[in-house]
């Protein structure tokens, strides 16, 4: 069973809708009977994505509106458009970039990113949960995070500063809808693995072969609408890299650090890399 917000004749609104996670997200809601509003910046990525989305499913019901999540009034248009469009019971914040910096490096790269994935995300949600809020129906919102922001590997920072940003946000929207609305409107954390998508894969075409590692953005989108329909909040995806048991090892390891008294990000410290080794060996 779908949860309650993927309905047929309702709207859903996905960002960074062109390609990858997001066209993914568009296309499986599409087959579930909503009507799909796809948000990008790409205008061509945008109109590709829409053609082949009427190839497969003609009678789809869908609005493309280009613009940038760090634009306000193209925010303040695709919630307009949205709201025009039909009763929206969905919204995917999906839209982010990867490339960021370190932690003392570049404040321009750090605003940049974090003005796309986090800036942006907040403000539409803000935007879309103030209509929901003022009218009855069941809606929800799905924010795109990352084991980035659970574990937070080293080597860029920016980017797991945004998804840890994110997480501990949609947690807290979580918390207040449910003391505001109990389950009218809920809030879910989307934890994609490592995925084949131009994101991880910014040369890939239609042709490339997709590696053994990575899910494909499909079984991502898939796994979203099974666990929001089992009324999960954290909707985790594994790859064929790491099981979920190996996660769980991770994300418990990084909790740890603080309650045993580890240096900070001990996974990858070299004096801890043995005791980690043994704390998976069983897998």
């Amino acid at each position: 069973m779908n949860h309650p917000a993927i309905r047929e004749g309702a709207v859903a609104v996905v960002t960074g809708a062109a390609l990858g996670i997001g066209y993914a997200i568009a296309r499986r809601v599409a087959r579930e009977g909503m009507n799909v509003v796809l948000f990008d910046k790409d205008a061509e990525a945008l109109d590709l994505a829409v053609r082949a989305l009427r190839r497969d499913m003609p009678d789809a019901r869908l609005l493309a509106i280009k613009g940038d999540v760090t634009c306000e009034d193209d925010l303040h248009r695709l919630h307009e458009q949205s709201c025009e469009f039909g009763e929206v019971s969905l919204l995917v914040n999906n839209a982010a970039i990867l490339k960021g910096a370190g932690p003392w490096e570049d404040m321009a790269g750090w605003r940049a990113l974090m003005e796309v994935n986090f800036w942006s995300l907040l403000r539409l949600q803000q935007m879309f949960v103030e209509t929901w809020l003022a009218h009855e129906g069941r809606a929800a919102i799905v924010n795109v995070g990352s084991k980035e922001g659970i574990t937070t590997r080293p080597g860029n920072a920016a980017y797991s500063v945004s998804k840890a940003a994110i997480k501990v946000l949609t947690e807290q929207l979580a918390h207040e809808l449910r003391e505001r609305v109990g389950a009218r409107i809920s809030a879910h954390l989307l934890i994609p693995g490592y995925t084949f998508t131009p994101m991880n894969f910014p040369d890939m075409t239609a042709d490339t072969p997709k590696p053994d590692s990575p899910w494909t953005a499909d079984q991502v989108a898939e796994r979203l609408i099974e666990k929001m329909g089992e009324g999960d909040f954290y909707l985790f995806c594994e790859d064929n890299e790491a099981s979920w048991e190996l996660d769980q090892r991770r994300m418990q390891w990084a909790a740890d650090d603080l309650i045993q008294k580890r240096p900070a990000l001990s996974r990858w410290h070299k004096d801890y890399a043995d005791a980690f080794a043994a704390s998976i060996a069983d897998l």
